[in-house]
């Protein structure tokens, strides 16, 4: 008589090695892949690891970069190096936040979809087709404009529209890994449930997102920026990057590092978090 096979004789997963995912993302794509929890740790200590208080008067207005003051200084002489480091803050772990929350809600939502299928599969893909035609960052400057400006207020806006892309990514995945012969051989040895879930299908699910998620914060920092810039962000005097660009547009001919300089950060945290994403990426195809 010929038994069930034993869900513990499926083949196992192979080790995973740092050197090997490194390897396999690319030299400079790893330089992101640091660079990230590098840049997340300085935004989260950026209050402590000033040089100067950003919001008092340190030197002379209008100073150029120099040895004292890296970045020059302000129009009201504040250090703009300390204020960028502040602005990191304000720009990257609000990026960070929104792609956790529309991240949870997205894969959770994909998920139902996916194991349900059926009229419920059909009903929640209607709702996230409605959301991904609509004009996004549009509807989301709209709404930011009715709410009020204010950071937290940009922020739901930006996530109420990106979470539907991780739940087609999640809800594809999971319809993708149901048909896989491994999760066949799962069920006719008995798996069921939450172990199923969790040693089958989630494996295969969370690379997917992770990639998604890594190369959709160099979008969200853009975002966040935009808002910023036009005035949709945090009050003056708070060191919003994108508000500090805008703000000083008008001193580029004489004094081009005050809107230069936060741009440019702007444009490396974009640079770092689109390495990052590629070389996941690139990793864990090659895994």
């Amino acid at each position: 008589m010929t038994g069930r096979p034993s869900p513990d004789t499926l083949p196992a997963r192979p080790r995973f090695s740092w050197r090997d995912f490194f390897r396999r993302a690319g030299w400079l794509e790893s330089v992101g892949i640091i660079g990230v929890p590098v840049v997340t740790v300085v935004a989260v200590l950026a209050p402590w690891i000033t040089p100067f208080d950003p919001q008092l008067r340190v030197a002379g207005a209008y100073l150029p970069p120099s040895a004292g003051h890296w970045f020059g200084t302000d129009e009201i002489g504040r250090d703009l190096f300390s204020r960028v480091i502040l602005g990191v803050q304000y720009t990257w772990l609000p990026g960070l936040a929104v792609i956790g929350f529309s991240l949870t809600l997205g894969s959770l939502v994909g998920l139902i979809s996916g194991l349900a299928g059926g009229k419920v599969d059909l009903f929640i893909e209607r709702i996230v087709d409605l959301f991904l035609v609509l004009p996004s960052t549009v509807i989301a400057l709209a709404v930011v404009a009715s709410l009020g400006p204010g950071l937290v207020n940009t922020m739901i806006a930006i996530a109420i529209f990106w979470w539907p892309w991780y739940a087609r990514i999640s809800r594809d995945e999971i319809r993708r890994l149901k048909a896989r012969p491994h999760v066949e051989a799962a069920r006719i040895a008995g798996v069921r449930g939450p172990r199923l879930l969790l040693r089958y299908l989630l494996p295969g699910v969370v690379p997917a997102l992770l990639v998604g998620a890594s190369l959709d914060v160099a979008n969200i920092i853009m975002t966040l920026s935009l808002m910023s810039f036009l005035g949709l962000g945090l009050p003056a005097p708070a060191p919003e990057l994108g508000a500090m660009t805008s703000r000083t547009l008008d001193s580029l001919t004489f004094h081009w590092w005050l809107p230069i300089l936060p741009a440019a950060i702007i444009f490396l945290l974009c640079l770092l978090a689109n390495l990052a994403g590629d070389g996941i990426r690139a990793a864990l195809r090659g895994a």
